[in-house]
């Protein structure tokens, strides 16, 4: 008596299927640097990072900006100027996703802000992780 044979194509369709959902997942998990400037600092230095002379700094190829992380990271922290402190509205996860945007929109070209750089900025000042969550300044 002959055995039946068995089909190979219903796991490699689920394999195939399940690997589409991963990565189509992956990207939905996370964290969309641009959405959380546009809703955070573009007010004031605009969806093109050149801010507005004489009120708000530019962004687009600003040294600061490009240089060294932590002095970029402390500053959304802890604000300076008129610009408000976003250590208590924004995660250290936002924070480096909207600095590796600005650090490398409009032009600019520098590595990206890691989380556990944010992390060592908040926690060097002093500061509680955020308990408002996201929102506009």
């Amino acid at each position: 008596m002959l055995e039946p044979k068995r089909s190979t194509a219903k796991p490699a369709r689920l394999l195939i299927a399940l690997t589409a959902l991963a990565a189509s997942a992956a990207p939905a998990l996370a964290l969309d640097g641009k959405a959380v400037f546009e809703a955070n600092c573009s007010a004031c230095h605009q969806l093109t990072g050149k801010g507005v002379p004489g009120a708000f700094p530019a962004l687009a190829g600003d040294k600061f900006v490009l240089g060294p992380p932590e002095p970029v990271a402390k500053t959304v922290l802890n604000g300076r100027g008129g610009m408000p402190k976003f250590g208590a509205d924004l995660s250290d996860d936002e924070i480096a996703a909207a600095l590796s945007y600005v650090r490398s929109a409009w032009g600019n070209a520098a590595p990206p802000v890691t989380v556990a750089t944010v992390s060592a900025e908040r926690t060097a000042a002093g500061l509680p992780p955020p308990t408002n969550g996201m929102q506009a300044h």
